[in-house]
């Protein structure tokens, strides 16, 4: 095997490049590398992977949005040697294009069809696509109970019942909810006409990506929000997954060992990176709930209703050299000071810079830092301009002001995002500014 180059100059840090096991991304604390899965591990050898994290990194690990798992804190002389072990475990490590389905695919009755096999036919089939944007995604969703709808992808397939028969919703751009509506097809069509979309994004050269094929398409009016994926799910086979995950998707490689280590004890098999930052277990309900309750007495988020669940944060200063705060510690006083704000009705968007790399999507209301403090933004990205800009050490108040504001004018019925949106910016700048709700 060939040792991976990692000249300065070869390490992409723009928000566009995406890390990989053999190609990893210079941060603040280290080299970053990125461990895609594709398919379940055991709660072994995701404690070896830990191992390894500890032995050639700094013993940090990230879960991203997506479910893959990056081990932090690399060097020039271990990351190659991370490499080289990683693969050595003969894991179901993805290579190649990214072409998602959700982590319950194949198991869930309630899905329409099984994703998996269209998802491995497009995967084999774009092997020779060279020149493909670096965070080129496809999602490939059989409409169950976990969906990817909030995931941004390039090309969305979904699946919908015609009659007797199952088709895909073929979808371009964005979230399920903004994706414009290329066509409905087959099988056979949806493989065929995904390969020929990613053939001309390449073709374009590798800054496109799929909303430049997309102008004037229809916006698919009829997607449904995605929901938190915490907590305990039982199958009608009596089958039973418990889906949990640390505080900002990150964590320690020790607690994470201890996790896995308890897991193998209740005699739970296998597990899965999943969807927002999340593990999921899989086993009887005994061994579940168990499993769950030594999580939740070890920090661990395994419930919807936590807080912690509904901030996105990236990593911050220092782990990042862009960022100007500590987000996970803005987040944490957020998560203990303003829980009746996150009702879960929106992501609270905590950012160490505009480029917003834990939420690119707009949110109701954003902290970013900056090199002066903090801008407040609602109901856009973090680049966009805010509606108020407070102190380092006035970050806390301001956000409780918000809270008490949202507490007190909150009509009957009304969510918190809903609330924040009625309020306007306008109010909520008063309200910090004022130092009063």
């Amino acid at each position: 095997m060939t040792a991976p180059s990692l000249e300065r100059k070869a390490l992409d840090m723009r928000r566009g490049a995406c890390p990989a096991l053999s190609a990893p991304m210079m941060t603040g604390d280290g080299l970053l590398a990125r461990i895609a899965l594709i398919d379940a591990i055991s709660p072994g050898q995701l404690a070896e992977l830990c191992r390894l994290a500890q032995r050639h990194g700094n013993g940090i690990l990230d879960i991203s949005a997506r479910g893959n798992l990056q081990a932090r804190g690399l060097t020039e002389i271990s990351a190659p040697m991370l490499d080289t072990e990683v693969r050595a475990l003969n894991l179901p490590l993805r290579e190649g294009l990214a072409v998602e389905v959700p982590p319950f695919a194949g198991l869930d009755e309630t899905e329409i069809v099984d994703p998996r096999p269209v998802a491995e036919a497009i995967r084999q089939a774009a092997r020779g696509i060279e020149g493909l944007a670096p965070k080129m995604c496809l999602v490939v969703d059989g409409h169950g109970r976990l969906r990817l709808s909030h995931l941004l992808a390039d090309i969305r397939l979904v699946a919908v019942r015609s009659g007797e028969s199952t088709r895909w919703k073929l979808l371009l751009g964005g979230p399920e909810t903004k994706g414009k509506i290329c066509g409905v097809l087959d099988d056979a069509g949806a493989i065929a006409t995904a390969i020929s979309l990613l053939q001309k994004l390449a073709a374009m050269g590798n800054k496109a990506r799929g909303h430049d094929l997309a102008n004037g398409l229809p916006v698919n009016a009829d997607a449904q929000p995605s929901v938190s994926p915490f907590g305990l799910f039982a199958f009608s086979n009596g089958f039973h997954a418990i889906c949990l995950g640390p505080a900002f998707g990150q964590a320690k490689a020790e607690n994470l060992i201890a996790l896995c280590d308890e897991a193998e004890r209740l005699g739970i098999k296998f597990l899965k990176p999943a969807l927002d930052h999340s593990l999921l277990f899989f086993g009887t309900h005994e061994a579940c709930e168990a499993l769950s309750d030594f999580a939740v007495q070890n920090g661990f988020i395994t419930s919807s209703a936590d807080p912690r669940g509904h901030i996105a944060a990236c990593p911050g200063s220092p782990a990042c050299t862009s960022a100007t705060i500590a987000t996970h510690d803005i987040a944490s006083e957020a998560a203990a000071e303003c829980a009746d704000l996150l009702d879960g009705s929106f992501k609270l968007h905590v950012t160490g810079c505009p480029k917003g790399c834990a939420h690119p999507e707009p949110s109701a209301l954003t902290l970013c830092g900056t090199a002066d403090g903090i801008s407040l933004i609602g109901r856009g990205k973090a680049a966009e301009p805010p509606f108020a800009s407070v102190s380092f050490a006035n970050t806390s108040a301001s956000l409780r002001r918000i809270a008490d504001l949202v507490r007190i004018e909150r009509r009957e019925g009304e969510n918190s995002a809903a609330c924040l949106a009625r309020l306007g910016t306008d109010r909520l700048a008063a309200a910090v500014t004022s130092g009063r709700p």
